[in-house]
């Protein structure tokens, strides 16, 4: 079942609990005070059931100028509104108020709701609902259905519930996939059961002993009972008013301004970028440095303005903007806000956060603002600049629905659109723009290009070289980012090493001469070589092309490396190989001597050779002679 919030708004004592009663038959004024006066203080709540079954909770809100600050509070869970209008006063200041604050919070539908129509005739109503009309212009509630009610005598009831029956199935659901948040409105304790918090659940499903964090403490807590208009529920979804018995934590860690939600699903922060726009009717501008006050979900901060793409905000207008706090602010990307001055006590804008975690932000700078647009736009907008912004860091698709503020499927819809449109790429599991992917290709090319004409007899650059040079150290993306370009056939693995996809080991003139040098240096040298660097003295100013050779020739198993500073031609290797195999028809065992003599080299050649075919597992030494563990003649690693 879908769950609303509904709302309803308009000038103080213009009859809104009283509709609201005449609705659900409850009363929302639930303080002496308000009974008292006679006006709404505090937030109320009241469960409406419709006449298709359909139940929604209506959140009564305070009119009075001086309390917008609580309207504030319950204006935040709003699906949709009944803007409530007295027949017999009109339009009044918090009327429009209300509505521009409703519509900065990005509610879209509504009715409006002429009350005290049994105070009027017939002449003054018609009047007065052509004057609504008016006023409606230019607004979300711009030919939105105007009924008239008596809450006292009944009339128009029925058909209001009507009306609200089509509203409801013409309003989305809120976003199911977003992880569980509820601003807290009230706390309070129960005896026997401990603390209790009610609010609005804004996103996701919270259960029955789910573990929550409290923030902006960022205490852990647990639910032990969950609520719903008095109702105890197994689970409750967004859109539902909820009272929640939690454990682990005291009353006095929890007040209005809180917020309960998934571990790890909101943000701290003390400097937020936003889009800011100021209502067509205040009669404050906003200048730099301005401070004001800033309301989001139930939380009251103080906050300085830094405009970023002008000096001065007029009325009507809207622009981009840093915001500061000297306390954390807990939101999620794309939260609505409203501002406030303080003295006079006037509402002047509201707007959307772009970026929690946004650095300081240079003002007038065209780079800056043209981000924030793009973060601002839609949704594929917002999506291709927040994977810009990553880089080559590879955002995964559950961290892009976080980042972003937006709903899973709406970031499913738009990174299809951007995937098709040869935007954005997927990367292994990771998302990148192709603006970056091919940034980075191309200093990878660089790379290897370069190592290629700089080794062209080694099979490729080592990899982690490559990843420090061209991911600073970025060891994931990298990882994910080569076997992409394995994938595409850019470049291949050898080993540990990367080569471009289209190299290959070749010699040139120069060096295939000098290659031919060494092996006929090594075939002179027979079974006693020299040792590596006194071969390389051999090619005086030419060290770095004997090593290319050198490694090459290794690397082909042409030299064998019988000790980390010695190598033989390989056709000796064997020879000694065959040697050692032999010897093994006369004896069980052979001792280091004996092969010495055998090969006719000398003792410290002989170790050598013997040490190499121990650690080939051809041989073992126990005690001091040698056992034939595998008298196959290949036997021998070629490296």
């Amino acid at each position: 079942m879908k769950h609303i919030i509904i709302g309803t708004a308009g000038h103080v004592d213009h009859g809104k609990t009283c509709l609201t009663r005449a609705l659900t038959g409850t009363d929302t004024d639930r303080l002496k005070e308000e009974k008292k006066r006679g006006i709404t203080i505090e937030i109320g709540f009241a469960k409406l059931t419709l006449p298709n079954g359909q139940t929604a909770s209506i959140i009564d809100v305070p009119g009075h100028e001086r309390l917008i600050r609580n309207m504030l509070v319950g204006a935040g869970g709003i699906d949709v509104v009944l803007l409530v209008i007295a027949a017999d006063e009109g339009v009044m200041p918090q009327t429009e108020e209300h509505l521009e604050i409703l519509s900065l919070l990005g509610v879209k539908q509504g009715l409006i709701v002429l009350t005290k129509t049994d105070m009027v005739d017939q002449d003054w109503l018609e009047m007065v609902t052509e004057d609504v009309k008016e006023h409606m212009a230019g607004t979300f509630l711009e030919g939105a259905p105007i009924l008239p009610v008596s809450s006292s005598t009944g009339q128009g009831i029925e058909e209001l519930k009507a009306a609200i029956v089509t509203l409801i199935e013409q309003t989305p659901p809120r976003s199911p996939s977003q992880p569980f948040r509820l601003p807290v409105d009230r706390s309070f304790s129960v005896k026997g059961f401990g603390t209790v918090v009610t609010g609005t659940l804004m996103d996701g499903t919270l259960r029955a002993g789910d573990t929550v964090m409290i923030y902006p403490q960022q205490k852990l807590a647990k639910v032990r009972e969950l609520q719903n208009h008095d109702v105890s529920q197994a689970q409750v979804e967004a859109g539902m008013r909820v009272a929640i018995n939690l454990t682990g934590v005291d009353r006095q860690e929890l007040a209005r301004g809180c917020t309960i939600a998934q571990p790890g699903s909101m943000q701290l922060t003390r400097r937020i970028a936003v889009r800011l726009e100021l209502t067509r009717d205040t009669p404050f501008e906003v200048r730099n440095a301005s401070q004001l006050h800033f309301y989001q979900g139930t939380q009251e901060l103080l906050c300085r303005v830094r405009l970023l793409d002008s000096n001065l905000l007029q009325k009507g207008k809207s622009g981009y903007a840093e915001l500061t706090f000297e306390e954390d602010l807990a939101a999620r990307n794309l939260d609505r806000f409203i501002v406030r001055f303080f003295s006079p006590m006037t509402t002047v804008g509201g707007g959307v956060i772009l970026d929690m975690d946004a650095p300081r932000l240079k003002r007038n700078d065209l780079r800056v603002l043209n981000r924030l647009r793009q973060l601002d736009q839609s949704p594929k907008s917002r999506v291709r600049q927040i994977i810009y912004d990553a880089g080559y860091t590879l955002l995964e698709e559950s961290q892009l629905n976080q980042i972003s503020g937006l709903s899973s499927q709406v970031v499913a819809d738009a990174l299809k659109e951007l995937i098709q449109d040869h935007e954005i790429v997927r990367v292994g599991s990771g998302l990148i723009a192709l603006d970056i992917l091919n940034t980075v290709w191309f200093k990878i090319e660089s790379l290897l290009r370069a190592y290629h004409r700089e080794e062209p007899l080694k099979e490729g650059m080592p990899l982690g070289e490559l990843r420090e040079k061209a991911f600073s150290g970025a060891p994931k993306a990298a990882d994910a980012m080569f076997a992409y370009l394995v994938q595409q056939q850019k470049i291949k693995l050898c080993g540990s090493n990367a080569a471009l996809f289209s190299f290959q080991v070749s010699y040139s003139d120069e060096l295939l001469a000098l290659k031919e040098s060494v092996h006929n240096q090594y075939e002179n040298y027979g079974l006693e070589p020299p040792t590596n660097g006194e071969a390389a003295q051999q090619y005086p100013g030419r060290e770095k092309l004997f090593q290319q050779v050198f490694s090459r020739m290794q690397q082909d198993g042409e030299l064998v490396v019988l000790t980390p500073q010695t190598c033989v031609l390989k056709s000796y290797c064997q020879t000694a190989l065959q040697t050692f195999i032999g010897m093994f028809s006369q004896y069980e065992t052979v001792a280091l001597g004996e092969f010495r003599t055998k090969l006719g080299v000398s003792r410290k050649y002989a170790q050598m050779y013997l040490d190499y075919f121990d650690r080939c597992k051809v041989s073992k030494l126990v005690g001091d002679r040698r056992v034939l563990l595998n008298p196959t003649p290949d036997a021998v690693s070629s490296s």
